[in-house]
């Protein structure tokens, strides 16, 4: 007989989708690494009506923040090839001289770098080297804040960070992570598409949005036109994943930050880029759960740890109880004016701490 507080976290799921918050979803948590819930709903695409399976693969959006580019830095601080203190201007020679100079690996994770929020890059970037000419442009742009001084969350800094990464190991980011962090954790359901490989099957990826711009329904290439005009490689976007996937990386996480044994991460490492500083919301790579109104509900801890994606996909995790949700839906399918996942975020978070607060349910799988 099944427990009345996971019920109310299967029909919660069911009523999303009856309700338009979602076309389709997937549903990930568990404590650690005991995934003890994993189910799909709903539709991968309204207009054929294929079904989500937990082994759907969704565009992660902005997850490529901290499982792609965060991790990656991290994984050059642990080589010794950087600090998070390293700046600009030590790393890029473009950078030199500029105002952007002495903004730190720090900064740009922490969003702190005083760069813009976002830019319309794809509608002026040429079709011969678009990366270049991409990078040239966020050097160009005039700094909204001084460095440190003000949080400002970017994605301009990400695709600065993609271009660090690729700088200092010679290995473009997606071979990077697949090569140092992805394949070393057996993640093949982790990737990111670019524009010169074979697309994934579309019977086995989520759409999401009819872009006007590209012309076309959106399955199986990135959302976002930053990254897509970039050629599907960004720091802020491009990454796609399934929930175990997803949900296996965070469990690394995880114990890289509580000191538990990990594969791929050092703990002292991560420990230092999730160090909360004062009187700031975010870590280096991640946020944290707002005071109020948070995505996260009400019953995660002040340590813990998280993302969102555009397209409506999130994680968060938690040092204090183990604690890992993954959420990956497509609520950008067909349009991206639909932002009823906002209020449905923080309720099915509180729905499962209802359910792991029972003791007697913490290790039963359902």
């Amino acid at each position: 007989m099944m427990d009345k507080n996971f019920i109310q976290i299967h029909r919660a799921m069911d009523r999303a989708v009856a309700e338009s918050v979602f076309p389709g979803a997937v549903l990930a948590w568990g404590i650690g690494p005991n995934l003890l819930f994993h189910r799909a709903y709903g539709r991968t695409d309204e207009t054929c009506g294929e079904t989500v399976s937990p082994h759907t693969i969704f565009d992660l959006a902005s997850l490529t923040k901290p499982l792609a580019t965060a991790l990656a830095l991290a994984v050059l601080v642990q080589k010794g090839q950087i600090s998070l203190y390293t700046s600009l201007g030590e790393i890029l020679p473009e950078a030199r001289g500029m105002d952007k100079s002495e903004i730190t690996l720090d900064m740009l994770l922490r969003h702190t770098s005083g760069l813009p929020a976002h830019r319309e890059y794809f509608k002026r970037m040429p079709s011969s080297e678009p990366r270049s000419a991409l990078r040239q442009m966020i050097l160009a742009e005039s700094l909204e804040t001084a460095p440190g001084k003000k949080e400002i969350y970017s994605d301009l800094g990400y695709m600065l960070l993609a271009w660090v990464v690729e700088a200092i190991s010679g290995r473009r980011l997606d071979h990077f992570v697949r090569d140092f962090i992805y394949a070393p954790l057996g993640l093949s359901g982790l990737f990111f598409v670019p524009a010169e490989a074979p697309r994934p099957d579309r019977d086995s990826v989520a759409a999401t949005s009819h872009c006007p711009w590209r012309g076309r329904l959106i399955k199986g290439e990135v959302e976002d036109e930053n990254a897509w005009a970039a050629g599907g490689v960004e720091g802020h976007a491009g990454l796609f994943g399934d929930g175990v996937s997803v949900y296996r990386i965070c469990n690394e996480i995880l114990a890289a930050v509580t000191g538990e044994e990990t594969k791929v991460l050092d703990s002292k490492v991560i420990r230092s880029f999730v160090r909360q500083i004062p009187g700031m919301k975010r870590m280096a790579g991640f946020d944290t759960p707002s005071k109020e109104n948070s995505s996260a509900g009400c019953f995660f801890s002040n340590r813990a740890l998280g993302h969102l994606g555009f397209t409506g996909t999130s994680f968060w995790l938690d040092p204090e109880t183990g604690l890992i949700v993954v959420l990956l839906t497509n609520r950008v399918h067909p349009t991206r004016e639909n932002w009823k996942i906002r209020k449905f975020r923080p309720l099915i978070h509180d729905l499962i701490h209802h359910w792991v607060s029972s003791e007697s349910n913490v290790n039963k799988p359902v």
